[in-house]
């Protein structure tokens, strides 16, 4: 039996891990695949560890929810997949969007 591969995966299902505001943490390095502008292609836009606020979500290819993360110390809103990401909030620091 092999892995999932992202293709098998539709997250559009369900709602978003994540909410408007969230604290987070990337769990990788992410590279710049030629849509940040003003940036070299494969240079590192944020560290593995770097900690920002969740600023949008949207979706991609009708298959995945991205969310648009503000890494205020970088100064920069990348948009990554929620396995990429963790959350620093419990459900007690969480509000509810009525």
């Amino acid at each position: 039996m092999g892995m999932s591969r992202d293709s098998d995966v539709v997250e559009l299902g369900g709602d978003p891990i994540f909410t408007y505001g969230e604290k987070v943490r990337s769990r990788k390095h992410v590279r710049n695949d030629g849509t940040f502008p003003g940036k070299e292609v494969g240079e590192i836009l944020v560290n593995k560890g770097d900690i920002g606020y969740v600023a949008s979500i949207g979706t991609f290819l009708q298959q995945f929810y991205i969310y648009g993360v503000d890494f205020v110390d970088r100064g920069y809103k990348v948009g990554m997949k929620g396995r990429e990401l963790e959350s620093l909030e419990t459900d007690d620091d969480r509000e509810e969007i009525p």
